[in-house]
């Protein structure tokens, strides 16, 4: 009976056969082909830029690291960091306002979104400019009584004051609605939760609400300075001695055109690709901060709390 068994075992059970099915790789001669089209492309582009004399590179590198163009940058990189510093203040503000109960706060900050982010920023620098037009003397003072101050339009709106004005204005109006995108991903339960417990409103959006949104604005932030650093060209139509009006103001004499404008977007690139390092660092940091499980607001809240409690008591026993 066993020995009947074991041969109907053996019969069931299928011989193991030692040719197994080859595997086949899948083919994709498009890839291939879309790959070599662009070396090729790559290809005639640098020996074009290489074998060119129109480039002129000698030219290029006797102003790549001129006085004048050094001093146009170093202006570049200060309007740059001075107007998103403004944008990023107003943007706060503007942001909180829309998200007011108000409803006159609230329109109020739309109104201004409204008014900055549809208009050209070009056609904002220049109504900046000429403000002495429409406003001769800025007066200070309370409506409807003499000014207590008066003073000429063109002795504080310098083309320095023009060019904040009208790019720190613009910038204000995108970072609010960028921060109010950051504000609303966060959970209405968190700001429900500190409500509970008997956080105050300003207290909710510094130490619970903002630091959630910041994964948030961050990444469209890093996009806002890079697209600030070439905006801040503009300027140049203020004759600001920016990166480009600098070049421009050399080429005007010399008539090397093409070179100049080489080392003006030489500078460019180098800088918007440090910004795009430091935006990618910032966005590791922070993601690395941020756990992959959901935090429920009451948590979150309970946690804030339990920081406070600490640094009281942590006081109280200095004072001893």
């Amino acid at each position: 009976m066993e020995r009947t068994i074991e041969s109907t075992h053996h019969a069931m059970t299928p011989e193991p056969t030692d040719a197994s099915p080859p595997i086949v790789r899948a083919r994709h001669p498009w890839r291939w082909a879309s790959a070599i089209v662009s070396l090729l492309v790559l290809g005639w582009i640098g020996h074009s830029i290489a074998t060119n004399p129109n480039y002129q590179w000698g030219v290029v590198w006797k102003y790549l690291t001129f006085g004048t163009v050094l001093t146009g940058l170093g202006w570049t990189l200060t309007l740059t960091a001075a107007s998103m510093i403004i944008g990023i203040v107003l943007g706060i503000v503007a942001a909180l306002m829309r998200q007011s109960p108000n409803p006159v706060v609230s329109g109020f900050a739309a109104l201004y979104i409204w008014i900055f982010r549809g208009t050209p920023v070009l056609v904002q620098l220049i109504f900046w400019y000429n403000l002495a037009a429409l406003y001769p003397q800025i007066e200070i003072g309370l409506p409807f009584l003499p000014a207590l101050v008066s003073i000429p339009a063109n002795t504080i709106v310098t083309p320095i004051a023009a060019a904040l004005l009208g790019l720190g204005l613009n910038e204000g109006a995108y970072m609010a609605e960028i921060v109010r995108s950051g504000l609303l991903s966060v959970d209405s339960g968190q700001k429900e939760a500190a409500q509970s417990l008997g956080l105050s409103p300003a207290r909710t959006i510094r130490r619970i609400i903002l630091p959630q949104a910041l994964r948030v604005i961050v990444p469209p932030t890093g996009n806002e300075v890079i697209g600030m650093l070439k905006a801040t060209s503009l300027v140049s139509t203020l004759s600001i001695s920016d990166l480009l009006y600098s070049v421009q103001g050399i080429y005007g004499r010399t008539f090397e055109t093409i070179p100049l404008l080489i080392v003006a977007s030489f500078w460019y690139l180098l800088a918007s690709s440090v910004l795009s390092a430091v935006q990618v660092m910032i966005e590791d940091k922070l993601r690395r901060g941020h756990s992959a499980a959901p935090v429920d607001g009451l948590s979150q809240v309970m946690r804030y709390l339990r920081q406070m409690t600490g640094l009281r008591a942590r006081h109280r026993a200095s004072e001893k």
